[in-house]
Order: C-alpha cells, then sequence, then structure tokens
C-alpha cells in the first residue's frame, strides 16, 4: 500500500475539511490537498521523466509547500528525501549524490547559496524552485492516478544527522511508516479531525513523521508563518486555532514552558506536546506538567524506527500517586504496540531486570537497511533486530529507562559512568539551567568526567565545591565530575540535540583542557 492512500482516503471522504494553513489562514481543504499532490506527481513523471522508484530530495524550510511536495512524490511512486533545511550546501551535495536524486525542491532563498555545487551531482535532472513558474507549470499538470507501490517498497530515504561523519541514508518503507502511524493512535495520541499539527520542528525529521496519522483523520496542519519554533506565535496559534498537538525537541519544550510560566499564559489551546529525540530531565518534565498540565506524551525512536520503539503515555506522566511515578516519568516508557524491545549484553543475549545493556528493537517499523551500505546495515540489523547503540534498562514493570548512547558511556578506572546520571543531579541545583557531561581522555584514568554547565544568570552561578557536594549527596563518588566548565550556551543541532562530539573538542590535549 502506498502511504499516499491515507491523502486520497481522505480527500474522498472529507472534501471540504480544512487542511493546510498557513498560521491561522486556511490555504487548501482535503480536495484541493490531494490535487495539487496529483497534478505534482504528474508534472515529476510527464515532464521530468522520473520512473517509479527514483529519488527526490526537498531541501526547504517549513512551508505549505512541504506537504503536497512530499505527497507528491509518494503519489507519483517515488521516494522522498527530506533533507535538514540547515546544513551546509556541500553537505547536501554529498546526500543528493550518495541517493542519486534525480529531482530537487527548494526554495528561493536556498536556491541561491545551491548553483556552485548542484553541478556536481550527476544524476539530478530538475532543480524545482517553490516560488518559480515551474512550480506554477506542475501545480497546472494534469493530475495523474495514485501509483501503486507494495509495502515493502522504498517511501522515505531518512539521513542521519552524520555527527560521526557522513550520514547513513535510512531506508524507510510504505509498511515501516504505516506501522508508525499505527502506534501513533495506540500508543501516543487518539486524533480526530478538530486536531490540529503544527509543524514547528523541521518537517524533514520527527515533525513531519507525525503528518501521516493527522491526515489519516483529516485533521488540520498548521505551518507556522515563522516556518519554525517561536514561543510567543506558538501560543497565539493555539489560542487561536485550538486543539494543537506538536512534536518538541526536551530543550524546545524547555523553552515553551518558561515562556507559559513567565506570562501566566493559558495552556488549553494545546492538546499535545510529544517530546523526544533527546533526553528530558526528570525537573525539566516535572516543571512542564506543572505548568501546562497533563498534555505531554514521550516517545523514544530513531530514524531507523522511527518515532516507535517505546512510549510514556500522558496517563503515566500525570500519575503522581504512583509510588514509582518519579522512576517513571525518568523513563521513556514501554515498548510500544507494534515492536519487540530488549536489553541486552554485547552478545546478544538478554540481561535481567535492572541491568543496564544495549537497546534491540524488532517489528514492522524498523527500517529496511542503510541505502548502499551493506557494511553498515549487517552490523546494525542481526538476525531481525536492530541495534539501536543506546544503553538502558527495564524496570520489573517494563518500563525501560535510558542510560546514554553505548559512545557516550564514561569509563574510568575501569567503572562506567552514565553522563545522563550525573547531568540529572547537577540539574537539581536552581542555579543550573543546562548541562551536559563528557569524559576527557587521561592517561591514568583513561577518562575523567567533565561537566559543561549553563546557569540562569552568571550573579548565581555555583561554586565548582558546591556543585561537589550536591553530586556527593547523590551519586557515588568515583562519578563526580572532576573539572566545570561553565559556559553561556550549550552547542545543539537543528533538532535540539547537545552535540557532544563538539564539547570534547574542547578539552581534547592540545586544547590544553580549556574550553
Amino acid at each position: 500500500m502506498n502511504v499516499a492512500q491515507l491523502l486520497a482516503r481522505s480527500a474522498t471522504v472529507y472534501p471540504t475539511r480544512p487542511a493546510i494553513f498557513l498560521g491561522i489562514r486556511q490555504l487548501f481543504d482535503y480536495r484541493e490537498f490531494a490535487h495539487r499532490s496529483a497534478c505534482i506527481a504528474s508534472y515529476l513523471r510527464d515532464v521530468v521523466g522520473l520512473a517509479p522508484g527514483d529519488r527526490v530530495a526537498i531541501f526547504m524550510t517549513n512551508c505549505p509547500q512541504y506537504l503536497e511536495v512530499l505527497y507528491a512524490i509518494w503519489w507519483a511512486g517515488l521516494v522522498a528525501v527530506p533533507v535538514n533545511a540547515k546544513l551546509h550546501p556541500r553537505e547536501l551535495a554529498y546526500i543528493l549524490d550518495n541517493a542519486e536524486a534525480a529531482c530537487l525542491f527548494t526554495d528561493a532563498k536556498l536556491a541561491t547559496e545551491l548553483a556552485h555545487v548542484l553541478n556536481d551531482v550527476l544524476t539530478l535532472k530538475r532543480l524545482i524552485v517553490a516560488e518559480s513558474s515551474d512550480y506554477g507549470h506542475a501545480i497546472a499538470a494534469p493530475p495523474m492516478s495514485l501509483q501503486h507501490r507494495t509495502p515493502n517498497d522504498l517511501a522515505w530515504l531518512f539521513y542521519t544527522s552524520g555527527t560521526t561523519g557522513h550520514p547513513k541514508g535510512v531506508m524507510q518503507t510504505h509498511r515501516n511508516l504505516l506501522a508508525m502511524t499505527s502506534c501513533y493512535f495506540s500508543d501516543v495520541d487518539p486524533v480526530d479531525s478538530n486536531d490540529a499539527i503544527v509543524y514547528a520542528a523541521p518537517m524533514s525529521h520527527g515533525a513531519g513523521f507525525y503528518n501521516f496519522p493527522h491526515v489519516l483523520k483529516a485533521a488540520r496542519h498548521v505551518v507556522p508563518e515563522s516556518g519554525g519554533f517561536d514561543t510567543d506565535e506558538l501560543v497565539t496559534l493555539a489560542h487561536q486555532v485550538g486543539g494543537l498537538s506538536q512534536f518538541a525537541a526536551p530543550t524546545m519544550v524547555k523553552r515553551l514552558v518558561d515562556h507559559m510560566a513567565a506570562r501566566g499564559a493559558d495552556p488549553t489551546g494545546f492538546k499535545t506536546i510529544v517530546y523526544g529525540g533527546g533526553p528530558m530531565y526528570v525537573q525539566d518534565i516535572r516543571r512542564a506538567l506543572d505548568v501546562m498540565g497533563n498534555r505531554f506524551v514521550q516517545i523514544f525512536g530513531q530514524g531507523e524506527c522511527p518515532m516507535c520503539i517505546t512510549a510514556l503515555a500522558r496517563a503515566e506522566l500525570a500519575d503522581r500517586a504512583n509510588p514509582n511515578w518519579l522512576e517513571r516519568i525518568a523513563s521513556v516508557g514501554v515498548a510500544q504496540s507494534l515492536v519487540e524491545v530488549r536489553v541486552t549484553d554485547e552478545r546478544g543475549a538478554t540481561l535481567p531486570v535492572g541491568e543496564t545493556g544495549e537497546i534491540l528493537v524488532r517489528g514492522d517499523p524498523v527500517m529496511a537497511g542503510y541505502w548502499r551500505n551493506a557494511e553498515a546495515t549487517a552490523k546494525t540489523l542481526r538476525d531481525g533486530w536492530l541495534w539501536t547503540g543506546d544503553l538502558g534498562c527495564f524496570d520489573a514493570d517494563g518500563f525501560l529507562t535510558l542510560k546514554d548512547r553505548s559512545k557516550d558511556v564514561i569509563i574510568s578506572g575501569g567503572s562506567n559512568i552514565y553522563p545522563r546520571e550525573v547531568e540529572e543531579v547537577l540539574l537539581k541545583h536552581p542555579a543550573v539551567r543546562e548541562v551536559s557531561v563528557i569524559g576527557q581522555v587521561d592517561a591514568e584514568w583513561g577518562e575523567l568526567v567533565v561537566a559543561f554547565v549553563v546557569c540562569n544568570d552568571t550573579a548565581t552561578r555555583p561554586s565548582p565545591s558546591d556543585l561537589d557536594a550536591l553530586c556527593l549527596a547523590n551519586i557515588a563518588r568515583f562519578k563526580r565530575p572532576k573539572a566545570y566548565h561553565f559556559i553561556d550556551d550549550l552547542p545543539k543541532n537543528n533538532y535540539g540535540k547537545v552535540l557532544k562530539t563538539e564539547l570534547r573538542k574542547h578539552v581534547q590535549p592540545n586544547n590544553g583542557g580549556q574550553p
């Protein structure tokens, strides 16, 4: 089944329901949404000359055209390659070349930066700028019928962030995306036509994946006028549009909660905030619940199993009477409905409750493999199981708690130290706003624990001895940071993830151990 069938069905059954908005202004209903996608699909096949399975890249900031282009690609039986719009043109060129993309959609602002790199992408047949006459011709093309695809055909080629080298293309099939959509309904949130999904995070990644359940239920799709995350704008949209849901990285949640608290804003226009993509610390989610109420759901997933390894339901987050509440809100929830999740040792043997090991997952949402990278596929997919590279442990009730990425674990004097455990403690200090803990290479101990600390303001900056005392009161002495670096901001990528690779550069020997 082609994922574009979700749009075709809604356009047939609910043609006049509002579909795509720019801010509070409705642009298209579902009939128009589907018609425009079918026209662009026809243009791609008949004018550009693309064949089923060809890759079409999207390098655009969030905009209303994003959705109709995505569905046009699938409608035509092609493969979508959405790319982070904040990448450097040469990084885009690498992805286009690796995917052997035949066509690229971009916007006028980004197009001016691409001319000097696109000539090297030999497979590229056409560059289509959203505001151009070429795009107008695509919209004016005669619509084509929805093309048949099998469940195992490639639908979305998702490129990883590439923080440790060149990004890899994760092959997500129609089956993967439909299974993810089913998990959204069963494990994350029910949806009806009065709901609105707002795209405040990049549509090339997590936020874009959540279009599917909202298209299936003929709900509203809202692109902010800013095209991104602006707290004032989101609060206004929630008030004016109502029933607003969104995907947000934990750093985005924290900013929104701070904004709401500072202004005493009414949260009733927000329906659901799904958070994921990085660690949500206990102090932060407790405050979010206090300020905005029972509007949160956590998901744990990867591009290799998009948005659906585990989920922590809003009922669990709200259940303060449960004696295990603090432990549960520190977890990432339980396995989603269409996957199996295990915690294993390095040989793949399942570990007992409470023991930390690598998290493995299998099921219909798990990727088909990495695009033209058999070596990486064989390393990551073994006997049907996806080895996530994340470390965690289960409790007796099936709740999974993440420790860290396996590559981020600090081994000091032969003992494993999980940075998140130290970070949780340091965040208990009222003057600490953000913190990231890494390992610094040391000849004697192997690695030393180092903390990068962002404070609320310099006037209330705690002393290292204050932070030492806090750690010694909460965790074993050997886990205590041996150095604290106070900085203005933590380096982050476009999705709010802290770039520990950048922090490590500041404590390499050739930098004298100084940030």
